[in-house]
């Protein structure tokens, strides 16, 4: 349901041939296939976790993009394996930790034949300070507002709750069931990977540092758009893109600003001339503000190309494009 590449293309600085030979012998505008046909079950995607109060957090995921079924999944924080869940359930809250510690989670899939697949990227979050003798739960979010943002996706506000202790987390609900959820500084959430033309229930409620949850808030009913496309919402904003030549070469420089998203945006796919060039990759240190990304591009001049990008949501899934723009290589 949602596809991501195989695997991750970083190119090269150093290849020196015709721009066809230069994008395929740098691993740009590689379909991904592999000759051995590679492993049976792909990594989990989309892995995010959330300190949900001093004792727990909450880790989500979306299946691997593999079409090997999967029968279950297991969650390791660190080396050690604290869950085991079937494959319908993409999300578990994991409980009995300690606070103001930083843990590591992983997550792995289980094929039908019993076997593991790869790791998941690692996440990192950091548990708040325990709060002593806290029995008073936070007041209720208010406020819910939200927009459908095409087919696949809806956003979602609120007012701050309140509470004597301070706010950890949101909780986000799709009907009675907890979907989401996003840090207690945040009163926005991007939700994604829904389905087209379905009508929707949403709700959210306030967490403190000693679990204690909210009444829910008042509920909001959204109905996505037809079609399949991701919403305008999802791409990323001030996209440019010019050309620049040092030491012989000429190299594309990309600048954006990427989409508000309530979470961290962990990739990006850059597109040259229609084929996908390369993913770039941050990971845990992905910027929130202004981005920039610089590639090779060859040694001619007079050179025209089209290039754009997309981004990785938090789970996983690959938002809107940002609008195409031309590049041309000059002397």
């Amino acid at each position: 349901m949602r596809r991501v590449p195989s695997r991750t293309l970083l190119p090269r600085a150093a290849c020196a041939a015709a721009l066809l030979a230069v994008l395929s012998g740098c691993g740009l505008f590689s379909d991904g296939d592999d000759p051995d046909g590679g492993p049976a079950l792909s990594e989990p995607v989309g892995v995010t976790a959330q300190a949900g109060s001093a004792t727990s957090v909450h880790v989500m995921w979306n299946r691997p993009v593999s079409t090997t079924d999967v029968t279950g999944y297991e969650v390791y924080r660190g080396s050690v394996r604290v869950k085991e869940l079937t494959a319908e359930q993409h999300m578990v809250d994991v409980t009995g930790l300690r606070a103001k510690s930083r843990y590591v989670f992983t997550v792995r899939a289980r094929g039908k034949d019993g076997s593991l697949g790869p790791a998941s990227r690692h996440v990192t979050v950091t548990t708040p300070a325990a709060v002593a003798a806290d029995r008073s739960a936070p007041s209720r979010p208010t406020g819910l507002r939200g927009h459908v943002d095409g087919g696949r996706a809806v956003s979602l506000t609120w007012r701050k709750a309140s509470d004597d202790k301070g706010i950890v987390s949101y909780d986000i609900y799709q009907g009675s069931t907890k979907i989401h959820s996003v840090a207690g500084t945040q009163t926005r959430a991007l939700l994604t990977g829904l389905r087209p033309g379905t009508a929707y229930r949403f709700g959210v409620r306030a967490r403190d540092a000693a679990d204690n949850v909210s009444p829910a808030g008042e509920t909001l009913r959204l109905t996505t758009a037809q079609g399949k496309d991701e919403g305008p919402g999802t791409a990323p904003d001030d996209f440019r893109a010019t050309t620049r030549r040092a030491d012989g070469a000429y190299y594309i420089d990309l600048a954006w600003t990427p989409p508000d998203t309530g979470g961290d945006v962990p990739a990006y796919q850059v597109f040259l001339d229609g084929r996908q060039a390369t993913t770039v990759m941050w990971g845990g240190s992905a910027p929130s503000g202004a981005a920039k990304y610089s590639f090779y591009i060859g040694k001619d001049a007079g050179a025209r190309h089209r290039v754009r990008i997309r981004a990785q949501l938090p789970d996983g899934t690959w938002g809107a494009f940002s609008p195409e723009r031309a590049v041309t290589t000059r002397s």
